[in-house]
Formats: structure tokens, C-alpha cells, sequence
């Protein structure tokens, strides 16, 4: 197949991402083909749901594309701004003005004259906010959780990590040492019986433990306080990536590190600005100056890439703001009214959830044949919601991530979740119909038509701009 035999040949309901990441044939270009032919096949039975566009931003009702360019509108739960902060008025002003007065572009590292005076003033507010005494700050929240790993740790050191931990952080151990030792999510003991081999056997070299405060495909979180014990009785260091419930959940908005009175006792925290404050961007915070002078200089993310821009810096401080104010605790008691709401309807619909209340509500699927055919529905009912499978959740556990906004609105949530279940029981009987064979992949469309959706003109849609000049409360 495209020269090489021995690529892999997969059905638009067979095959995953994995089976692509090592490919053989010593043409590097000629062998993605392989990976393409497939994306075809899926996109040809209309379930490759990744690569959407939004038309005019992503708000909670919106007007998206297919990377194929097909147009299609409905609810949106596939997208991350949690607080509905990425339209507040108080952020589209100071990003504008911002933009006058500074420019917008940051034109440097932070080691090379890329700071500004609103990076330097957002490092001491995320400090302040965490209980910490110094910030680095990121271009984005990948590069954080890379770089805080490959720039403490060195190939005789040793990474703990939970087998769930996010690609960033894995990539980040990938590059830094070959001595990884990963251990059952959320297991406190499987943590201890790592850590105790490890000093059995070495006593010179540095432990790096690593978790996440909400884990974004099971809304689970650790003990934060027992992982932080084990790091100080075997001589290791905590960090703790708290990009999906900094901000959003707490009495203060301070997440789960809060909730478990762990403010300023981590060891490290790291988080990205991309889920609740409306940016991209990301931070590692630490109690004394001399990690935050190393990671500048040691961790090429920080050191090779651009600083944020001022703009984005400008945005985040607001958002940190707005978070640490009233209206701050009003849009948390709204999210979490959103969140209660719709994992008690699907339920009540027979979809299982996972884990425990969060913004992110993973519905359970099951097989990825199912997942998939469902996601070939969606579009046509009007609903946004991202797939996830194999290898991102064991093999068989696909789900849809829904990811809830503030400013969600009942009737949103109402129609989200009949949508998705029209959705997954019609796309059983798919599944039913193309197991006995009595239609194809290829005669699906014509055996079990979907729904018409139409999209209204662009002109008759006021709807996105006047979005942008609401109140974050606005139904």
C-alpha cells in the first residue's frame, strides 16, 4: 500500500490512533499515507469527528465546519471556557487596549527581553493567588508541563508518574530520562512501592512524582496531601498539573489543591491558562526564585520560545480577576448548577458518567464502533462533542467529553442531552443493522439517512455577535 505492503490497512469502525505512531517503510513521507487512507475511509462513512472549526468563536450555541468544510450549527460541549470568560466584556476590553498600547507581539523569550511589564505583574498574582513565592510563565500549558519535567529532570533521574497523566507530561519524561516509572492511576500504595524500590537502589539521583489535580478523561483527582508525604519521605518532588480546576472549582477558585488545604504546599504546581482564563498559556509556580531562574534557562520551552504576548498576559490577569471576585464565585455556582444538571439527565437517560462533578462530563460509550457511528449523528441533531478513544482511554471505554460552560443555559443542556442520546440509540441500531448485514458503510447514508439540519444564512444569525456583548450570566 503506497509502497510499503506492510502498513497498516484499517475500516473507518476498525483500527486506532496508536496503530500509526510507528510506521514502517524508510520513506518518512510516503509512509503516512497509511494513516491518511484511513482518516479517508472515516471521513467517507462521516465518522472523523476531529479537526472542526468554529465559524465565529466558541460560544455555547455555534456555527462550526468538518475539516472537510461541510457547515454545520448546534450546542456546543466541545469546547474548553469553563467560565465563559473568552466573551466577558471586562476581557475583550483590556485585550483590545492592551493591543494598542503594547503591541501584539511579545518578540522574544523570556530570557531575552520577552517579558513585559503585564507578565512580570502576572507571575506576582498567580504567586499571591497559589500561596507561592515565584512563577514562570509559558507560551502554552503544553509547554509548561513539558518543560517543568525536561528542565529538573536529567537521564539519572527518576520519573513516578500516574499511568493517566496528560501527553505533555509524558512527552516531557520521554525526553528527560529513560527511568520512568509509572504507576496505577490514583493508587497512593502502587506510588509507595515505586518510590521504595527506587531508593533501595538509588540514593543519588533525584525522584520527580507527578499527578494531576482533575484528571480530564475521568473527573478523578488524587490524594494531593498523602502523594506530597510520600515525595518528602523518599526524598522526591511533587508536581502537580492543575490545568482543568484552577480557577473553576473551590469556594475561591483555587481547585482541588484548595479543597484539599494543599495551598502552598506542593512542592511544584503547574497549569495552563487554555481551560478557564481565557488564553493560552501556562505557569510553573515554586516556593523559592533559584527553580524559577533554572527553568528560564534549562527548560527550552521557556528558554527558546517566544513569552506570551502582552495581550494574552493582559487577558489572564483579568480573568484572575474576575475569578477572585464575586462575580468569580457567582459564575462557579452557575457552572456547577450546569454540571449537576446535565450528568443527572443523562443519567436519568441511561448514559453513564464518569467520575466526580467537574466541568468535564465524559459520557460512557463502550465500543469505538458505537462511539464512532454515534459521532457520525451528532452534527445532523445539532451538538458539538468530542470523541475520545483508544489510545487516549483504554481500548473499549470510548466516551464523549463534554466540557460545560458557565454560561450554558438550561434549555442547552436539556437539548444536549437529548441530542446525544437520540444520537447513541439510533447509532445502535446502526451498529445492529451493519453487524446482521443488512446494509453496508457505504449504503449507511441510504439505509438510515440521517436527519436534515439546516443552517440558517449568515445574515439571519445575530445571534454569535450579540453573544460577544452579553453579560457571562446571560441565558
Amino acid at each position: 500500500m503506497n509502497g510499503n505492503g506492510n502498513a497498516p490497512v484499517f475500516g473507518a469502525l476498525d483500527g486506532s490512533m496508536r496503530d500509526f505512531r510507528y510506521l514502517p517503510g524508510s520513506d518518512l513521507l510516503a509512509r503516512v499515507d497509511a494513516f491518511y487512507d484511513w482518516q479517508q475511509a472515516r471521513r467517507a462513512a462521516g465518522v472523523w469527528p476531529l479537526g472542526r472549526s468554529t465559524e465565529l468563536g466558541a460560544h455555547s450555541r455555534c456555527t462550526a465546519r468538518t475539516d472537510e468544510g461541510s457547515l454545520f450549527e448546534g450546542v456546543n460541549f466541545a469546547s474548553q471556557d469553563y467560565l465563559s470568560l473568552s466573551s466577558h466584556p471586562a476581557i475583550l476590553e483590556v485585550a483590545i487596549e492592551t493591543m494598542r498600547e503594547f503591541g501584539v507581539h511579545s518578540a522574544g523569550s523570556p530570557a531575552l527581553v520577552g517579558n513585559t511589564s503585564l507578565s512580570i505583574a502576572l507571575e506576582r498574582k498567580i504567586g499571591a493567588f497559589l500561596g507561592y513565592q515565584h512563577v514562570a510563565l509559558f507560551p502554552t500549558g503544553w509547554a509548561a508541563g513539558f518543560g517543568v519535567i525536561k528542565g529538573l529532570v536529567r537521564p539519572n533521574d527518576h520519573i513516578v508518574m500516574d499511568a493517566l497523566s496528560h501527553a505533555c507530561l509524558q512527552e516531557g519524561a520521554q525526553a528527560a530520562t529513560r527511568n520512568i516509572h509509572l504507576f496505577r492511576h490514583n493508587q497512593v500504595e502502587g506510588v509507595r512501592q515505586k518510590l521504595a524500590k527506587i531508593r533501595a537502589s538509588d540514593t543519588e539521583n533525584g525522584i520527580l512524582l507527578v499527578t494531576e489535580s482533575l484528571f480530564s478523561m475521568d473527573s478523578d483527582t488524587p490524594d494531593i496531601a498523602e502523594l506530597q508525604q510520600l515525595a518528602y519521605e523518599f526524598g522526591a518532588t511533587l508536581v502537580v498539573d492543575v490545568a482543568h480546576d484552577l480557577g473553576n472549582l473551590g469556594p475561591t477558585g483555587r481547585g482541588f489543591i484548595e479543597m484539599q488545604d494543599m495551598l502552598g504546599k506542593v512542592d511544584v504546581v503547574m497549569g495552563s491558562f487554555s481551560k478557564t482564563f481565557a488564553s493560552n498559556g501556562g505557569f510553573v509556580a515554586s516556593r523559592g526564585r533559584s527553580v524559577k531562574e533554572y527553568l528560564r534557562y534549562y527548560s527550552s520551552p521557556n528558554t527558546f520560545s517566544n513569552a506570551m504576548s502582552p495581550a494574552n498576559a493582559a487577558i489572564v490577569g483579568k480573568a484572575f480577576d474576575i475569578v477572585s471576585s464575586d462575580e468569580g464565585a457567582a459564575l462557579r455556582r452557575k457552572l456547577m448548577d450546569n454540571i449537576l444538571m446535565l450528568r443527572s439527565l443523562l443519567n436519568g437517560c441511561g448514559l453513564e458518567t464518569y467520575g466526580d462533578p467537574s466541568a468535564i462530563v465524559c459520557v460512557k460509550m463502550g465500543s469505538e464502533a458505537l462511539a464512532r457511528l454515534t459521532s457520525r449523528r451528532l452534527p445532523s441533531l445539532g451538538m458539538l462533542a468530542n470523541l475520545v478513544e483508544f489510545p487516549a482511554v483504554p481500548k473499549g471505554q470510548a466516551r464523549f467529553r463534554l466540557q460545560v460552560m458557565a454560561r450554558h443555559s438550561q434549555h442547552d443542556i436539556v437539548d444536549a442531552v437529548h441530542r446525544l442520546a437520540t444520537a447513541a440509540a439510533d447509532a445502535a441500531e446502526d451498529l445492529r443493522a451493519l453487524e446482521e448485514g443488512t446494509t453496508s458503510l457505504g449504503t449507511l447514508d441510504r439505509d438510515r439517512p440521517l436527519p436534515t439540519h439546516f443552517v440558517e444564512p449568515e445574515a439571519q444569525r445575530p445571534e454569535a455577535p450579540a453573544e460577544r456583548r452579553r453579560g457571562p450570566l446571560a441565558a
